[in-house]
């Protein structure tokens, strides 16, 4: 006798009610792949603009790692020892790459597919559920972090950048922060009600990057400041960053894994929750 997934039916095991109560009816598909497969053949022809972005970093990394860097004698690591100012700054712009590709892309086109191409609705209409569809949706936005920090740790081993061979866990780390970041944005996209709400999005990321201790060690800014930095997202990325690359690892790095765990799991919740009081109700 096959029994129904049904959380009121007293003769199916206690695990079941429990994924019923975690996951409601209708909110997963277990289809979250194909949107990712989706988003893939969309970028097959604009390949160059999905790569695009992994640049920037890079100029920056030229222009002031190895330009500016060359008024400035070295810079205090992870662990107070001086390094050069390129191998300081090269793991904070890694952890910035897999920011940038994940934001972006949860947030400018998933709000255009949200608002104008009403393509969630007419996923609605299938067996997937508003869970697959922020699942897709970050799981690509991921992969796109990802892509721009695989290429960026592929220029910081040319440029002789890398310090330790605890760097190898770079990119699954890098993977993480733009799990969260990607997590945490297409959350914040379900509540922007027009484009000119993107500058909030311009108004958060831009001055992380100028201050989460990416051009400059914390030790710089007033106390007051330190603790706001040391707060920040991207902060948190750019320690992990800076000590798996320069070799300087600790149990204390376990507290910024968390960190990015915690922060995408909630990101994915609020996306999957908000999805679905916007496009089912």
């Amino acid at each position: 006798m096959t029994r129904t997934l049904d959380p009121a039916n007293r003769t199916a095991p206690a695990s079941v009610g429990l994924v019923w109560r975690i996951i409601p009816p209708g909110l997963y598909g277990g289809r979250a792949s194909t949107l990712v497969e989706r988003s893939a053949l969309v970028n097959r022809r604009g390949w160059f603009v999905l790569v695009g972005g992994a640049f920037e970093p890079i100029l920056f990394l030229w222009s002031l790692g190895l330009g500016f860097g060359q008024f400035v004698a070295s810079v205090a690591g992870p662990d107070g020892q001086p390094v050069s100012y390129a191998a300081f700054v090269a793991p904070a712009l890694l952890a910035a790459s897999a920011m940038n590709g994940a934001v972006y892309d949860a947030t400018f086109n998933v709000f255009f597919k949200f608002k104008y191409a009403k393509l969630y609705d007419a996923m609605l209409a299938t067996p997937m559920g508003p869970l697959d569809i922020a699942m897709g949706e970050i799981a690509w936005a991921l992969l796109r972090g990802g892509l721009y920090s695989a290429g960026f740790l592929a220029v910081m081993l040319g440029m002789g950048l890398i310090a330790s061979p605890w760097a190898l866990l770079a990119l699954p780390a890098a993977l993480l922060v733009a799990f969260a970041f990607g997590a945490v944005g297409m959350a914040a996209t379900t509540f922007m009600r027009s484009w000119q709400d993107f500058d909030l999005v311009q108004l958060a990321v831009l001055p992380m990057f100028l201050f989460s201790t990416t051009f400059f060690p914390l030790s710089v800014y007033p106390g007051w400041l330190q603790a706001v930095v040391t707060w920040t997202p991207l902060y948190h990325a750019i320690e992990l960053m800076r000590g798996l690359t320069l070799g300087v690892v600790g149990w204390g790095m376990l507290g910024h894994v968390v960190y990015f765990a915690v922060l995408a799991a909630v990101g994915t919740v609020v996306a999957a929750r908000r999805l679905g009081s916007l496009l089912l109700d």
